[in-house]
């Protein structure tokens, strides 16, 4: 496997590429200048105000020297705020390594050599999106937030954009002397590997590394701070640890996301940075083993969900209302994420999911368009019709019956759910109170709908109907989540919904256990042991039958054989 070459427009078609050498060799003995100013291109060597750190007689590889004996320096200093920085604009760092002896301004003759100066720069500060949710209580229309947000949303907008400040920065030194190829250098790499059109040798490669720079730790440059506190650090950088950084950091030039999607890919990043700094490394590492588990048994319980439904025949013991009741909650679920701007991979999860569901109505009901009977005279009108196995079977009568009993305790819960939702909750509106009420009503009660499937195996004492390939799989991935409740911060009421999801499948196990296998007993196909023993007699009964009364049928049976 070779990786992908990128070409060189500079190179004539079918001229030799040689190849070139780290300008900088091993052990060069180097001084580091590091500017810091408002201007993106640099002039101004002169001020000294400008100069942050100066630190002479660097060794290029070396990883045994420095303030712990790991090749390592550290500066550190705070800065006056500049104005125009203070109100939204940008400060940059330029970094000059030099050959000992040199120095970065072009300008002085005689001290200054291209081929012995790498540069690099990068703007310190980080412009954020900070959104305004203007939300009130819907009863006093009074809130809780701060009123000096509500006056700069006023003047700003929902959407504003702040600098933002982060106080350590880490530069790094890549220790590789690879014979790299202009034009062949793999992505992402040659966006840092730059090469001297003279000579067609590379410079070293300077990597500002912020990758351990938490969004969390990032704080606003605004009127209240005096003083911007700055860390830097000086590494050296292996190469495959480079490529790491690299890999992690790169954006496809070809995506189509907007940019609120990266800033939530930050976030999400951050909790994935902070389990591997935090967390034990035999729990981190049973973690990463279990989610690759939890990914396959996914896999297979939306395999075997959907191999179940599409197959079966009979629906004698299966709730028909839950599967509608499902519906339902995965609205509910969607238009509620819809509203509050989440990932947008999870959106489309949970719209997959909502498809699933409405494909599952197809199969548990009888679904036709009534042409005749036209919503308002041009659509025509969906009509819903139980099926004849559920109708007449009697687990219509026990899924009703359970439904009643469920409505005696759901409907209270709800009703007091939904006042406190509106007396103690802030909300954008009431189409937000309505969505945010009825999520959090089937986030902490949820798990009651599946008391009726319960209520159904009870009454006809058996559990032969039920999916158990995917009830398995599902249970195995609701234990897998409680193992990440743990390792990974989450809200407790995600936690105890773990809990009550483990609660409900003990349940299933014990129904399973104490309803034992019973030939006259229907299974997940519609057929019982008796059909199968019935089948089985017909056939030998024929096998064992004379060739002779073969031929003494009816000329119509023949027909049908």
């Amino acid at each position: 496997w070779k990786w992908p070459s990128t070409p060189d427009p500079n190179t004539p078609a079918g001229a030799p590429r040689v190849p070139s050498r780290n300008l900088f060799p091993k052990d060069t003995l180097m001084d580091l200048y590091v500017y810091v100013s408002q201007e993106e291109v640099f002039s101004d060597f002169n001020n000294t105000e400008a100069l942050f750190w100066f630190h002479r007689d660097l060794v290029y590889g070396d990883w045994a020297t420095g303030e712990s004996g790991d090749g390592c320096y550290q500066h550190y200093k705070e800065m006056d705020i500049p104005e125009k920085v203070q109100q939204n604009g940008s400060l940059y760092i330029h970094v000059f390594f030099t050959k000992s002896g040199f120095h970065p301004d072009p300008k002085r003759k005689g001290q200054h050599r291209r081929l012995a100066t790498v540069h690099a720069t990068r703007m310190l500060n980080k412009f954020k999106r900070r959104k305004f949710l203007k939300t009130k209580n819907l009863l006093t229309g009074e809130t809780e937030a701060d009123p000096e947000m509500i006056k700069r949303a006023e003047s700003h907008g929902p959407v504003e954009i702040i600098s933002h400040w982060h106080p350590n920065l880490t530069i790094n030194m890549v220790d590789d002397h690879t014979a790299w190829v202009k034009g062949s250098v793999p992505p992402p790499l040659d966006q840092h590997v730059k090469f001297d059109a003279v000579s067609g040798d590379y410079y070293p490669i300077v990597y500002f590394n912020d990758y351990w720079n938490l969004q969390k730790d990032y704080y606003p440059i605004n009127d209240t701070l005096t003083k911007l506190p700055l860390l830097l650090t000086y590494c050296p950088l292996s190469l495959w640890r480079w490529q790491l950084y690299a890999a992690q950091n790169a954006r496809s030039p070809w995506n189509f996301l907007p940019e609120d999607t990266y800033e939530q890919s930050d976030e999400d990043q951050d909790s994935v940075k902070v389990a591997l700094l935090e967390t034990n490394p035999y729990l981190l590492g049973l973690t990463i083993v279990v989610s690759i588990v939890h990914s396959i048994f996914e896999f297979l319980a939306f395999k075997n969900d959907i191999q179940f439904w599409n197959s079966r025949q009979s629906l004698e013991g299966l709730s028909v209302r839950s599967i509608i009741f499902g519906v339902f909650q995965s609205l509910v679920v969607l238009l509620y994420i819809l509203d509050n701007e989440t990932n947008f991979v999870v959106q489309v999860s949970v719209f997959i999911g909502l498809l699933i569901d409405l494909w599952k109505i197809t199969k548990v009901m009888d679904v036709k368009l009534d042409r005749e009977n036209k919503i308002a005279g041009v659509i025509p009108k969906l009509v819903f019709k139980d099926k004849s196995t559920y109708v007449e079977s009697s687990t219509k009568i026990y899924d009703d019956m359970a439904f009643k009993y469920l409505s005696w305790l759901l409907y209270p819960l709800f009703g007091c759910y939904a006042v406190y939702s509106l007396l103690y909750v802030e909300h954008k509106g009431w189409y937000s109170w309505i969505l945010s009420m009825l999520y959090g009503f089937l986030l902490t009660f949820g798990f009651i709908t599946m008391t009726p499937q319960l209520f159904i195996n009870y009454k006809m004492k058996s559990v032969a109907h039920l999916p158990w390939r995917m009830l398995t799989y599902k249970a195995l991935n609701t234990f897998i989540d409680d193992l990440f409740a743990f390792v990974i911060k989450m809200p407790m009421m995600y936690r105890i919904g773990c809990l009550r999801d483990d609660v409900v499948f003990f349940i299933y196990l014990y129904q399973r256990w104490i309803y034992r296998v019973d030939p006259n007993r229907v299974n997940e196909f519609g057929t019982s042991g008796l059909d199968h023993a019935q089948n089985n007699t017909a056939a030998g009964d024929a096998a064992s039958a004379p060739a002779g009364a073969i031929t003494d049928k009816p000329e119509g049976e023949k027909k049908n054989d």
